[in-house]
């Protein structure tokens, strides 16, 4: 009779191959099978315990040959969870450490202190409207500057006497007669010269412009400026007065040239818009 082997290739032990031997009748002339006795059904259950740990053996000896194999051939089997987390790079368990080459996890940036930002956009929005308050103001005085006359009359009053002769003398103004305290102004823009007592006008004022042109002021009463001040068109300088050689409250006005000749007044006056 042919022997038994396990699926791993082992020979069954002789009581085991007996006992599978007997387990097989054959019947001749008969259809039906008689039960066997109760040893014998005994034994055909040990023998299939037997059967099965032959079986199991092989293959632990087949998973053993595989692991070999990848030994061999340079593959690292993964014995658990945990390695196959580690081999795609996760931490596995709380408070674990990740392993080399594991996606790094940043602190979230701290949250920004919302009254903090609402006051950066109140400064920013009052440095905003300061900046358009002083570009406004600045464009409204570039207006009034652009408005602004670059000429006008000295003083108010009454034309009383031009230049040229005048009692056998020679008068190298004219005069503007009002009464004392009338304000006289700067007929242009322009830089004081000299505020303060001078012969035959009692007090003048003579006030120089960029093209070198020189206006005089005198037999005021009293003056508001000083040598080296700026002033500008229509601005006030000194009152009307009496003092020096004058025979009532008036106001003289003269223009030198740049070369310091003495001309009228009137046309000087008039070529740039002024009526006296």
């Amino acid at each position: 009779m042919a022997r038994h082997r396990s699926p791993g290739g082992q020979a069954p032990s002789p009581a085991l191959e007996d006992a599978l031997d007997g387990a097989v009748i054959r019947v001749r002339g008969s259809h039906r099978i008689p039960a066997p006795p109760s040893a014998l059904r005994g034994r055909v259950v040990v023998a299939a315990v037997a059967a099965g740990a032959f079986a199991a053996a092989a293959a632990g000896q087949t998973l053993n040959s595989v692991t070999s194999e990848d030994a061999h051939s340079g593959v690292t089997p993964l014995a658990s969870a945990r390695d196959a987390s580690a081999a795609i790079g996760v931490g596995v368990g709380v408070g674990g450490d990740a392993p080399a080459g594991a996606p790094e996890l940043l602190p979230a940036a701290r949250n920004s202190d919302a009254s903090a930002e609402v006051q950066k956009l109140t400064d920013s929005a009052q440095v905003t409207q300061a900046r358009e308050e002083r570009e406004e103001a600045a464009a409204k005085k570039a207006a009034e500057e652009a408005a602004r006359p670059k000429v006008v009359i000295p003083a108010e009053g009454t034309f009383t006497s031009g230049f040229g002769a005048r009692w056998g003398t020679s008068h190298l103004g004219i005069d503007i007669a009002n009464s004392i305290g009338t304000p006289i102004v700067a007929a242009a823009d322009g830089t004081v010269l000299e505020a303060g007592p001078a012969s035959g006008f009692g007090l003048w004022v003579r006030v120089q412009l960029s093209d070198g042109t020189i206006h005089v002021y005198g037999h005021m009463n009293s003056f508001s400026v000083k040598a080296g001040q700026k002033v500008k068109a229509g601005q006030q300088i000194a009152e009307i007065g009496n003092r020096g050689q004058s025979t009532g409250p008036h106001l003289h006005f003269e223009v030198w040239t740049s070369a310091g000749k003495k001309i009228d007044p009137r046309p000087w006056l008039a070529a740039r818009g002024v009526k006296v």
